[in-house]
């Protein structure tokens, strides 16, 4: 009986806690709805509030090439952050984590040497 409730009241608290994440930021987005200044204007709808006119389209088109290349070093660089934990546990891994990690960066290798074929890397 003692074990049922220890597990009820572990779900208890994740519901509280479920109940406590979606509440605290909709009473927080209420609230500063209901606290702050509502005074409309025109010139708070224009593109710029710098005081300077504004002039041309807002939109600007960027060769996609950049996303690209942002998001390739974003993958790259979150790859290797798993190395760190593999490289400060290597003495109690062993050698059959030696060889996944080898594993791991020769796709690493593959994936690189792919986008530099597709001239993925190449910068405009």
């Amino acid at each position: 009986m003692e074990m049922l409730n220890l597990y009820q009241n572990n779900y208890l608290i994740v519901f509280v806690f479920l109940c406590l994440g979606i509440l605290l930021p909709v009473v927080a987005l209420f609230l500063g709805k209901l606290l702050r200044p509502y005074k409309p204007y025109d010139s708070k709808y224009t593109t710029y509030e710098s005081g300077l006119e504004p002039f041309g389209d807002s939109r600007v088109q960027f060769n996609v090439r950049y996303y690209i290349f942002a998001l390739m070093f974003v993958i790259f660089d979150v790859e290797t952050v798993f190395l760190y934990p593999w490289a400060v546990a290597y003495e109690k891994l062993g050698i059959f984590a030696l060889i996944e990690m080898l594993i791991f960066v020769f796709m690493l290798i593959i994936g690189l040497i792919y986008a530099w074929k597709k001239k993925v890397l190449k910068w405009i």
